[in-house]
């Protein structure tokens, strides 16, 4: 697998790293990736896939309220 790098600030390293309870910032941030892509993998297995044109529809505003 290929591998790329990225920048992140110190602050937002060390949030993830604590988050994620390891001494890694690169294996901190590829475990929240990770962690991330499965959720969304488990969201469209217990939904089914959404349809395309609803995907993009801009939703109706509320009714005021009185």
């Amino acid at each position: 697998m290929a591998k790329v790098t990225i920048t992140l600030d110190a602050d937002l390293a060390i949030e993830v790293m604590l988050l994620s309870g390891t001494r890694s910032p690169q294996d901190a941030v590829e475990l929240l990736v990770l962690d991330y892509l499965q959720q969304a993998r488990r969201t469209e297995a217990r939904t089914g896939e959404e349809d395309p044109a609803r995907r993009h529809a801009v939703p109706e505003p509320p009714p005021p309220v009185d």
